[in-house]
């Protein structure tokens, strides 16, 4: 696996096991915490975000043990919206957020489904779903919509996507 740290952020290449990845510490010694997550693109190549609250971002969630970030980002991505046929037509290198809440970070892919159907999946600790919102957006009004951080995340993807036709 090659990390490098950009302008924009950390881009991997290649899976990896969160229990292997060794990234820098907060200054106070706290160890990052690593979330998973997909940019999902549709064949008119709108990309799925989810709203809690007033914040949106990408289907995301905790790595489990044993688990490595790619599954780990597919299994929250069908828990949060419901199942779906995933591809990964652009490989599987990855993008990761600066720092943020407590010394989180994100690692997001890039994948392409033709299932647009967002079925916010109740999260049993809650017991209600975790997000209030799902919606297949257009470059233009998800950036509008995404915060500074996601949306550097949203742009890795544009270009990793291209001009291609639908995927």
């Amino acid at each position: 696996m090659v990390s490098r740290f950009t302008a924009i952020g950390w881009a991997t290449q290649g899976l990896s096991d969160v229990s292997s990845r060794k990234g820098p510490k907060h200054a106070a010694g706290k160890a990052r915490r690593h979330s998973a997550g997909l940019i999902i693109f549709d064949p008119d190549r709108r990309v799925l975000l989810l709203r809690a609250y007033r914040y949106w971002d990408f289907p995301k969630g905790a790595v489990e043990p044993g688990e490595s970030v790619l599954q780990a980002a597919t299994r929250e991505a069908e828990e949060e919206t419901g199942p779906r046929a995933l591809r990964f037509p652009w490989g599987e290198p990855s993008y990761t957020t600066e720092p943020y809440s407590n010394n989180k970070v994100a690692e997001y892919f890039v994948a392409a489904t033709d299932e647009l159907s967002i079925v916010l999946g109740v999260n049993p600790e809650l017991g209600r779903p975790e997000h209030h919102e799902g919606r297949w957006c257009a470059e233009t009004e998800a950036k509008a919509l995404l915060n500074d951080r996601v949306r550097r995340a949203l742009e890795w993807a544009m270009k990793r996507i291209g001009d291609e036709d639908s995927p």
